[in-house]
């Protein structure tokens, strides 16, 4: 069962906050949603078509040339005008792109903003019934799409991949946020301890400790762990394209999500994503086969951390 306040005052003063917190974030997602949709979109369509009529003029200009077999001044200054015109375009049509992607991660933070809020306030409404278990299944499927819908990192010529791209770990004085999914390291009920999947539900500067909530018990179990036992999950999945080294290579040690849990457990990288879309193919420690390790198995670039530890168990 959820934490309640022992008094009704405590409640009214979380509920006012969380409540606010929803109206904002209900007003500015419908305010991204209808600049997503405005008519100056129509504008940028319009601009697109006519880049679109420049790259055909090109392809002609070149068959010109080639038909005529020269390139005389005429057609060198006519290519140069075209293709400084294509560059400007193809520019232009970059930062559209940028900034629409930005009003989608933008739109995503709200959301999860939105259900944090949301939960804050179901959690000091004593009206309301204690909230039912998530069935595994729908729980399972929850987590493959904030796998498949992590965020592409898109960089500038010339920028590198920023902490939380694929396997570049967060900065050393990094803070997880509310809502946010990591790798906790917990001690389970025969003792053993476990790398869990779980949701941060706050962090204390004074302790310097985290709380969190098991995924797979939300509501059930809560811990208190140190920021040791905290890795903070991939926040956008890197390009093997455009930036391989962000990305956890073959052989190398780490923690990945074992398909259909809420663990994570010791592996080697048997083969990284080739292309943006891809998993990480995995073989996970397994005392059972002959070899120390398991077939391998696919595993989402969202599940896959560093492992600290360097010996074989």
């Amino acid at each position: 069962m959820r934490r309640k306040q022992s008094t009704p005052w405590h409640g009214e003063c979380a509920c006012a906050p969380a409540t606010m917190a929803l109206v904002s974030a209900d007003s500015r997602i419908a305010e991204l949603l209808g600049s997503c949709t405005s008519s100056s979109n129509r504008h940028r369509w319009e601009e697109r078509s006519r880049s679109e009529h420049n790259l055909v003029n090109i392809q002609k200009t070149h068959e010109r040339m080639q038909t005529e077999n020269k390139i005389s001044p005429y057609y060198r200054t006519k290519l140069r005008g075209l293709y400084t015109t294509a560059k400007a375009d193809a520019e232009a049509e970059c930062n559209i792109l940028r900034k629409a992607l930005d009003k989608i991660a933008e739109i995503k933070s709200l959301l999860e903003e939105r259900r944090i809020a949301a939960k804050i306030a179901g959690l000091y409404n004593e009206s309301e019934p204690p909230r039912k278990t998530m069935r595994r299944g729908v729980l399972m499927t929850l987590l493959q799409q904030s796998a498949m819908t992590l965020p592409l990192w898109i960089g500038k010529p010339g920028d590198k991949p920023p902490p939380l791209c694929g396997a570049i770990p967060a900065a050393s004085d990094y803070v997880a946020k509310p809502g946010d999914k990591v790798a906790a390291r917990v001690k389970a009920v025969d003792g053993d301890e476990q790398w869990i999947l779980a949701e941060v539900v706050s962090y204390s500067h004074a302790t310097n400790k985290y709380e969190v909530d098991d995924i797979d018990e939300e509501g059930k179990e809560r811990h208190t762990l140190s920021r040791r036992r905290i890795i903070p999950l991939p926040q956008w999945k890197a390009n093997p394209e455009t930036d391989p080294e962000a990305l956890f290579q073959k052989d190398q040690l780490v923690l990945a999500l074992y398909p259909q849990t809420t663990c994570f457990y010791r592996a080697l990288i048997h083969a990284p994503p080739q292309r943006p879309q891809d998993d990480y193919s995995v073989l996970f420690e397994d005392t059972s086969y002959a070899d120390g390790y398991s077939p391998p198995l696919n595993v989402a670039q969202r599940y896959v951390v560093a492992c600290k530890e360097t010996k074989k168990k």
